[in-house]
């Protein structure tokens, strides 16, 4: 663990983990998988009693690379983004390229000034044993920068062709047992492939149908801490176009299965449960811009924040945005632009102010979500998302919460980018007005 960065919570969030793990190890039960809650019928329903957990402060990441950089007038934007966690060098830059030193320093500058924790990718693809072990030696030995998490090339199923799971398992596992012998206490995240959903027939396969998935964690389960994949919804092919705002919409319900679908091939496979990751997401995989809902379009950031929310609700550990800054030249994916901030940005902003503890929310519109947490100052914060186009009327009602005066209201629409409104006094029964496409954030104190 990168120490400077890491709060107690997240330290007993982790012995959580741990505990289970060696339970499921043991021979005993393994936890429930973690439901979609029951909507209670009416309109929103939050219990202020039922908490889920701690909230991972590493589902706020973004991936960062040497192909990226982010310009001097945005710096103070970047350390104040909400971003907790940099996975390095995101994208493919990593497997078509060696990692010198100065980019792990440059890096860490970086991860310093933004108060994040690091991830680094080792090469994979033309890389040896010999030079992922002198990475781990220099970031951890050498320079002590206490680099725990690292990974071990990119979507290796989009390698050139003949590279198939067989040869993949083997390089992996022969980098990985260099790496710890030089830090026996990093923890790899993988296998970091492309376009996971957890349909058998679609998921990424070699030349030969093995799924890479599932041959991976057979081979190297026992050596992975932490089971990541990548997705990007849209285009649905080389030549489609960009998605469209009903596509984005109703891509959104479908990231709770795809977290459940990911549990149950680790559970099925190793007989036990892992901690899971998103390494990379965005709306788009290809370098679409400036479209209705592009990655840099004000609906990606209303369908990111609903979609983050639901991750958060599934208990991922680390959630990757792609990426923190990409230039149009690149596409719209990153957070910062090269001269001002994207949209998506200020979702950031409104989960800054979310709580750490999460707490039972359910909604009984599918057009409308909600999320729920308690505060370490004993707030209890609500995020509540339209994804749809008109505004709505909604009843709020909560048992186990008793308000100790008026809620502050955030909120990121077409008028507000993350903006603090009017204070609003909220009681059980209140009707809730939120505008078409937004998300509107609530700061009860108790």
């Amino acid at each position: 663990m990168h120490k400077r960065h890491i709060g107690l919570a997240f330290l007993v969030l982790l012995a959580t983990i741990g505990s289970a793990c060696t339970a499921a190890e043991e021979g005993g039960p393994l936890p429930t998988l973690t439901p979609r809650p029951t909507a209670r019928p009416g309109g929103l329903y939050v219990d202020g009693a039922e908490t889920l957990g701690l909230i991972s402060p590493f589902v706020y990441g973004a991936n960062f690379g040497p192909w990226s950089v982010v310009p001097y007038d945005l710096l103070e934007e970047a350390e104040t983004s909400g971003i907790q966690f940099l996975r390095f060098p995101g994208g493919e830059w990593g497997d078509r390229n060696a990692l010198k030193d100065y980019h792990i320093d440059r890096f860490m500058e970086l991860i310093d000034r933004m108060e994040a924790e690091p991830h680094i990718c080792v090469r994979l693809l033309d890389g040896t044993p010999e030079a992922a072990a002198e990475l781990v030696r220099y970031a951890n030995v050498e320079q002590s920068y206490d680099v725990t998490y690292w990974c071990i090339g990119n979507e290796p199923n989009l390698f050139p062709e003949g590279y198939d799971i067989e040869q993949y398992n083997q390089d992996w596992r022969a980098i990985a047992e260099a790496m710890v012998e030089v830090d026996p206490d990093i923890q790899f995240v993988g296998p970091n492939i492309s376009q996971f959903t957890g349909s058998a027939e679609v998921d990424p396969q070699d030349e030969a149908g093995r799924d890479w998935l599932r041959e991976f964690l057979e081979a190297n389960g026992d050596l992975v801490d932490m089971v990541a994949v990548h997705r990007y919804p849209f285009p649905h092919g080389t030549t489609a176009p960009p998605a469209t705002v009903e596509e984005l919409r109703a891509d959104a319900e479908t990231w709770d299965q795809l977290v459940r679908n990911l549990r149950s091939v680790v559970r099925e496979v190793t007989g036990r449960d892992l901690p899971v990751a998103i390494g990379e997401v965005n709306s788009h995989w290809s370098h679409a811009i400036r479209g209705e809902a592009t990655p840099d379009s004000f609906y990606n950031a209303i369908w990111w924040g609903d979609v983050l929310g639901r991750l958060i609700r599934q208990r991922v550990q680390m959630v990757s945005y792609f990426a923190l800054q990409t230039p149009p030249t690149i596409g719209g994916f990153g957070l910062l632009a090269t001269y001002e901030v994207r949209p998506t940005y200020y979702v950031y902003q409104i989960y800054q102010r979310f709580g750490e503890e999460l707490l039972y929310a359910s909604s009984d519109d599918e057009s409308v979500s909600i999320y729920a947490a308690q505060r370490s100052d004993g707030a209890v914060t609500l995020i509540v998302v339209n994804l749809g186009d008109q505004e709505e009327e909604k009843t709020l009602m909560w048992d186990q919460i008793e308000p100790s005066g008026p809620a502050e209201v955030w909120r990121l629409d077409e008028d507000h980018l993350a903006e603090q409104l009017d204070d609003l006094s909220l009681s059980d029964g209140v009707q809730l007005s939120l505008p078409a496409r937004s998300i509107t954030l609530y700061v009860i104190p108790q």
